[in-house]
């Protein structure tokens, strides 16, 4: 069965770094994958541009392809927002089918100090993004409870709803959602490091360009 793969984020806006690590990833998988912008994280400074426009640009990003979807439901959600119960309402949804969590090696590292973080390895398979060359190391408690979940093969993870945890070796694109916002509030043109679709309506990318505009 395809797995359904998910992967979150500010996207801040979303750039070629996002789309090319969630490509990959469905690649790999052979997975429908969902982007799935957060509302405002509690332990970083709120995005420059709002929900409502962090998922127009989604939606300009995604066109003319069927790869990759959006999914807004951590936006719509009153309240604080953990992970967990997110995972929870999709299998809910999804049955039996294999659900997957995408994470980058650094946060995958962190995991210890996610809301029910165990619980995690209950509803769903764990993909940890690697860049080829960089590796995190793991607490010896993350390391112990997930030493026996490891695979390194994606038959298995379409096998099973859960439970597993996969590295995923992706092309190393160096670009940074916080460079980018400098770039727009220069009133430079970071052309080739977002996706075409964000220049085709000026508006799209106004909430980094108006500090440049009113300077």
């Amino acid at each position: 069965m395809k797995p359904l793969a998910l992967f979150g984020g500010t996207f801040d806006p979303v750039h070629i770094g996002h789309l090319s690590v969630a490509w990959e990833a469905s690649e790999l998988l052979d997975a429908e994958v969902r982007l799935m912008p957060a509302s405002v994280p509690p332990h970083r400074v709120p995005p420059t541009a709002s929900a409502a426009q962090r998922v127009d640009m989604l939606r300009a990003a995604l066109r003319g392809q069927s790869r990759l979807t959006l999914d807004t439901r951590e936006l719509d959600r009153s309240g604080p927002s953990y992970t967990v119960d997110t995972l929870d309402e999709f299998r809910l949804e999804c049955g039996e089918r294999p659900l997957m969590l995408l994470l980058g090696a650094d946060a995958f590292a962190g995991l210890r100090s996610w809301h029910r973080w165990r619980d995690l390895f209950e509803v769903a398979h764990i993909g940890v993004i690697n860049r080829p060359g960089v590796e995190a190391s793991l607490p010896v408690e993350l390391e112990r409870a997930v030493a026996a979940r490891r695979t390194d093969d994606p038959a298995i993870i379409r096998a099973r709803p859960a439970g597993r945890v996969i590295e995923l070796a992706v092309t190393p694109l160096e670009v940074s959602a916080t460079h980018i916002r400098q770039l727009l509030a220069a009133g430079r043109d970071p052309r080739y490091l977002l996706p075409a679709g964000l220049f085709d309506d000026p508006a799209l990318l106004a909430p980094y360009r108006s500090s440049f505009e009113n300077g």
